[in-house]
């Protein structure tokens, strides 16, 4: 059963990597076997689990600051990737904005147009840019 999830050799990027449920996705790809990119806006945040995946498991970890939300930064987290790697197998659009507010009357059009940005505008360039690559290679997952 173990081979099921034998992720040797591959590389995963997760947006969002730094904290709550994709710092776990980083440490279970890693566990796996897999090289990982962590990405987020804080760069501390994701050199310090890329830290903790070198000690813990062995693996190459790459921390990328990037604000999903900035298709410049999309950008630029591919080509950090495929310059670094040559290939990523795996791309996890996990980074999201959920911020809290009064009611649906309350959201002005900057927090709506933040919200768009992170949670589909940064995905959607991302699986664009790496997806291109991806097919132009030897496949990948998103």
């Amino acid at each position: 059963m173990s081979d099921l999830f034998d992720l040797s050799g591959k590389v995963a990027v997760v947006t969002g990597g730094s904290r709550g449920m994709g710092r776990e996705m980083i440490l279970a790809f890693a566990q796996h076997g897999a090289d990982v990119v962590i990405a987020s806006r804080k760069l501390d945040a994701c050199e310090e689990l890329a830290e903790e995946v070198r000690d813990t498991t062995g693996r190459q970890a790459l921390p990328v600051a990037c604000h999903v939300g900035y298709w410049d930064q999309c950008d630029a987290l591919c080509d950090t990737v495929y310059d670094e790697f040559g290939r990523c197998d795996v791309l996890v659009n996990n980074a999201g904005l959920s911020p809290l507010y009064p009611s649906l009357y309350d959201v002005t059009e900057e927090l709506y147009s933040k919200v768009m940005d992170v949670n589909l505008k940064g995905p959607f360039r991302l699986s664009a840019a790496f997806g291109k690559r991806m097919f132009d290679s030897d496949g990948g997952s998103i």
